[in-house]
């Protein structure tokens, strides 16, 4: 039976995409792919007969009937999205859709952009002692509205990793709304495109990034972590590895 997979394609690295991803890309006849965030170098495995659609200039309604034009034709499509799809993926109300038409999918997870821009700096997001929590949420802009309590000064609160999505014209109001509960001097990194070619770093605080912002061109596709973990040289050792840690596969 033909069907639709939602393919993380990562964050923008054509290697950083799973095996069984690229395979459905490969073999799928039909492909539809995030063209503003997803490089085109992704879907260039694509077979020579594949039908290939730039998504981002199509609105929900032309993107769903390009689906279910394929399956009724027995076909299967592969539905690429940047970064993993359950992260701000808009495919929610793709999935809905299909449940309404009866048209079955599936999901292949993919790399996220909060994990590839650690990778970047090299960093571990949950230390002991520091933070052992990650909270991945965004500015409200001008698309969906925040839900009740998940404003930042509320999130704030619990000192925990930040990781900001789709928030970097809005530093101000992250400097405004997170300073009362980390301080000025609490680290600040905007991350840019991680994994693309053309990935930059911008490090500051709370007090001066956005001084460090001026004079770039960093005003989308980056993210914001915010946490003590990125200046905290000293903390604990885990007690995963200590010596004196018994469990199930290094019993006494």
């Amino acid at each position: 039976m033909a069907m639709v997979h939602f393919i993380g394609a990562g964050p923008g690295d054509p290697d950083l995409i799973t095996v069984k991803g690229r395979r459905l890309i490969e073999a799928a006849p039909v492909v539809l792919y995030a063209g503003s965030l997803v490089p085109r170098a992704l879907v260039e495995c694509v077979r020579p007969d594949a039908r290939v659609i730039d998504t981002a200039p199509l609105h929900l309604d032309e993107i769903v009937a390009e689906m279910a034009a394929a399956i009724a034709r027995g076909e299967d499509v592969a539905r690429v999205h940047s970064g993993d799809p359950s992260i701000y993926g808009a495919t929610g109300e793709q999935m809905r859709r299909l449940d309404e038409l009866g048209i079955p999918y599936a999901v292949v997870p993919g790399v996220p952009a909060f994990a590839a821009a650690a990778a970047l700096l090299k960093s571990e997001l949950t230390l002991p002692g520091v933070s052992q929590s990650i909270i991945l949420t965004r500015v409200q802009g001008a698309s969906s509205p925040m839900p009740p309590g998940e404003d930042l000064s509320t999130l704030g609160k619990a000192g925990a990793t930040m990781a900001l999505h789709l928030s970097v014209k809005s530093i101000a109001k992250v400097v405004a709304e997170l300073t009362p509960h980390y301080g000025a001097d609490c680290p600040v990194i905007v991350v840019y495109r991680a994994s693309w070619p053309d990935e930059a770093v911008v490090r500051g605080s709370l007090g001066d990034i956005e001084a460090q912002l001026q004079g770039t061109d960093i005003a989308r596709t980056a993210l914001i972590f915010v946490g003590r973990v990125f200046g905290a040289a000293q903390f604990k050792d885990s007690q995963l590895y200590s010596a004196a840690h018994q469990h199930l596969y290094r019993p006494d």
